[in-house]
């Protein structure tokens, strides 16, 4: 077993103006000369973890953290009683990694990311494929539109009894309807009675279709619930600002930068085909399904098989 790197404080952060009232927190550790590396958070809106440094050698990488916009330490803040999502967009959270990239002098970096940090490492590396030297990624995801639904209301059938609740939690006028888009107007109501009930039968939701993972601590925070929650319906009801198909449709671009897909063999979206169809349609993908493991980072064996590949990569020389 490889086991995680010892903890580590930040020796650097700050908050970077990213425009349209919008500041988001980053952070960097390990050492200043080493290897920069991008940590692509989940969610949307989970923020950054600080556990997340541990899965990279801090004397051999830069680990740059950052909170993607309306979360974390990012202001202004998603679970504020009143929010606008108006300029919280695909487009806008990899602008923002461009920024961030040349605000930290950085020439190119491997992407970590997980789930969401899927979707969105996938599309910044379509999209800047020359500032990416590696891709580590896990909770495989792509945004495809069935990939979303499954999420929503596909699931229902196997966690029948959470999803009666879940439905239940809408006005019954929409419980036929988008589920994620018919949250998200309860979510955004001012009123905090609607919203943060709306973010516990969210959560609620979130908790009951990953079996075997334990259920998400951070959800006992009320700011926290409403900032996720509001933050992966304005996602999901938007089908994440992507057109369907787009990152599938286009990954075999990213062909000579070299990537590991790691995925729990319990993984409910092994069920729409994801991590096969996106290692078979990109070039020199390795793919790595891992036992008795679902969408989570906190099994061992997962965590072994991201800090090999992350050891392996830091000896990497960059073209």
């Amino acid at each position: 077993m490889t086991g995680l790197y010892p903890e580590i404080e930040p020796y650097e952060h700050g908050m970077l103006d990213v425009g349209d009232g919008h500041r988001i927190y980053w952070e960097t550790c390990g050492n200043p000369a080493g290897k920069p590396a991008l940590v692509v958070h989940g969610g949307p809106g989970s923020g950054c973890s600080p556990g997340v440094r541990r899965f990279f050698d801090p004397a051999r990488y830069r680990i740059v953290l950052a909170d993607q916009r309306g979360c974390g330490r990012s202001t202004p803040h998603a679970g504020a009683p009143v929010a606008d999502l108006s300029a919280n967009t695909t487009d806008h959270l990899v602008a923002d990694f461009e920024r961030l990239r040349t605000h930290l002098g950085i020439e190119k970096w491997l992407l970590f990311g997980g789930s969401w940090g899927s979707v969105l490492s996938l599309t910044y590396a379509l999209r800047h494929t020359g500032r990416v030297s590696e891709i580590v990624l896990t909770g495989l995801a792509t945004d495809r539109y069935v990939e979303i639904e499954m999420l929503i209301r596909g699931l229902g059938a196997y966690f029948p009894e959470g999803f009666a609740r879940f439905r239940e939690g809408v006005p019954e006028s929409e419980r036929d309807g988008d589920l994620s888009a018919a949250y998200h107007r309860l979510l955004m109501d001012p009123d905090p009675a609607v919203h943060h009930k709306a973010a516990e039968n969210w959560c609620a939701w979130e908790d009951a279709m990953l079996p075997g993972v334990p259920p998400h601590d951070d959800f006992a925070d009320p700011a926290y619930r409403l900032c996720f929650a509001r933050l992966v319906t304005h996602y999901f009801s938007n089908r994440a600002f992507l057109p369907d198909g787009e990152i599938l449709d286009n990954v075999n671009k990213l062909a000579g930068i070299p990537a590991v897909l790691a995925q729990g063999v319990l993984d409910t979206s092994n069920l729409v085909g994801t991590p096969w169809l996106l290692h078979h349609a990109w070039p020199g993908s390795e793919l790595v399904m891992v036992d008795d493991v679902g969408h989570t980072v906190s099994a061992a064996s997962m965590r072994d098989v991201l800090i090999e590949a992350t050891d392996r990569f830091a000896g990497r020389v960059t073209p």
